[in-house]
């Protein structure tokens, strides 16, 4: 297994191929559908834009095994050095600590681009995910009590943060 930075031409299927079967199959995403392949383009855009990383594993034979990225936490010039990021493991490579890889990799690249505060959201119900980023030193930051709704039921957003030491010197700019 080796650590890489996706690319939008290698790596654009397999992430869609994530990112799909989590919509379809659990609450890690709060979509309801699919996403056309379409999609990817803008995403990758996005993250090309605003010089976000997009973190990968691969297997030995080249197989896209989990990712994990980070955007802007909100669009106000003030939150510039906070993002909100996500982590996703293809679900037949779970369990093998690709997850705690991919935050503590995603969370030394925040560092070296002087991000400060990283925010995850997280269904209240996913315990795997919650007991990660509490393994990571990230800290409650509250919830937002039936915040979706999907597979016929409430959903509550939980909110964990980690305060970084990086920048050295914030601006206004």
């Amino acid at each position: 297994m080796r650590m890489i930075q996706c690319t939008e031409e290698r790596h654009a299927a397999a992430i869609l191929e994530i990112l799909n079967h989590a919509i379809v199959h659990s609450t890690a995403l709060y979509d309801y559908r699919p996403r056309p392949a379409s999609t990817m383009k803008d995403w990758f855009e996005a993250k090309r834009r605003n010089v976000f990383p997009v973190l990968g594993i691969e297997d030995e034979q080249g197989k896209l095994m989990g990712f994990a990225s980070y955007g802007a936490f909100r669009a106000w010039p003030a939150y510039k050095y906070s993002v909100e990021h996500s982590i996703y493991v293809h679900h037949e490579c779970r369990g093998m600590g690709l997850g705690r890889r991919l935050l503590a990799s995603l969370i030394e690249e925040a560092g070296a681009r002087d991000v400060h505060t990283m925010v995850g959201g997280i269904d209240a119900a996913n315990e795997a995910s919650i007991a990660l980023h509490q393994h990571l030193g990230f800290q409650p930051a509250g919830m937002i009590k039936e915040a979706g709704y999907k597979f016929g039921r409430w959903l509550d957003l939980v909110f964990y943060q980690k305060i970084l030491s990086s920048p050295s010197h914030p601006t206004e700019d």
